[in-house]
């Protein structure tokens, strides 16, 4: 039996510099199989858990906080001695934003005679990939543009939700055979991510039941998110997901830090 686990080497939003860039490692049998988004600290925390580059990579959207370490990986790989390209499995809207940020950059090299994906196996991706012989769902989540950002699944394994205003209706059809359901989740919500009041309003206690939050604001966010009965991921925590989660109590129905009225943070897009 192969032994599925959901490393994270950071749980925290673009802010959150002690928490570290948000980004997992789905493992198989205790090796990295995928690496989920790569942002500035990424790339380091990757290195310093498993003493190799990544093999694999899923980019769940183009914001820096997420993408910032490919630069520093291409830059590895293009002076190093790489056995193969790694692969970077791209949602198919966000390969033009990908190039622009990243590629388009004249003479990446001074010495020049390499593009950025000369070292990269890039593999766009719809609504469906096969990694390892296992099949990933991929699918669009709400993060400020359309189409945008997207989240993985697994089914009957997990759900990474990405960047996110609450989904409901994708929860539904990938994760309703009780995956872990890994969540972006800050206090206080914004247009682009969700907030604990959004979790209560939209989602059903058995769903919260099985949610493991990141991608908080601060540690003192996440131990309050804690402190309302729901579980966080802190940096460096390791689920083992042929596990289904323990329940745990679902958000309170009143909570009188979620009833006082807080102004939205300035930077609503991160």
């Amino acid at each position: 039996m192969t032994h599925l686990a959901l490393h994270f080497l950071g749980v925290g939003n673009a802010r959150a510099l002690s928490l570290g860039s948000s980004a997992a490692v789905f493992e198989m049998d205790g090796t990295p199989a995928l690496l989920i988004d790569c942002g500035p600290a990424t790339l380091d925390a990757f290195v310093a858990a498993y003493r190799r580059l990544p093999p694999a990579l899923f980019i769940t959207h183009a914001h820096l906080d997420h993408i910032g370490g490919l630069e520093g990986l291409y830059y590895k790989l293009a002076t190093g001695a790489a056995a193969a390209p790694v692969k970077l499995y791209v949602p198919v809207p966000l390969i033009p934003t990908l190039q622009r940020r990243l590629a388009d950059y004249p003479n990446l090299l001074a010495e020049g005679g390499s593009n950025f994906w000369d070292v990269f196996q890039l593999l766009p991706v719809s609504e469906t990939f096969w990694h390892r012989q296992l099949a990933f769902a991929v699918f669009p989540v709400r993060h400020h543009e359309h189409l945008s950002a997207f989240g993985l699944a697994l089914e009957g394994v997990f759900l990474y939700s990405g960047d996110t205003r609450p989904i409901p209706e994708i929860l539904n059809r990938h994760a309703a055979r009780g995956e872990w359901i890994f969540h972006d989740c800050a206090l206080r919500g914004n247009p682009s991510h969700t907030g604990l009041a959004d979790l209560r309003r939209e989602y059903k206690p058995e769903q919260l039941s099985r949610m493991v939050l990141y991608h908080y604001e601060s540690p003192e966010a996440g131990r309050e998110l804690a402190a309302n009965g729901l579980r966080i991921a802190g940096p460096g925590e390791r689920f083992a997901l042929e596990r289904r989660p323990a329940r745990i109590a679902p958000v309170p129905q009143e909570s009188p830090a979620l009833n006082a009225a807080a102004p939205l943070p300035d930077a609503v897009g991160w």
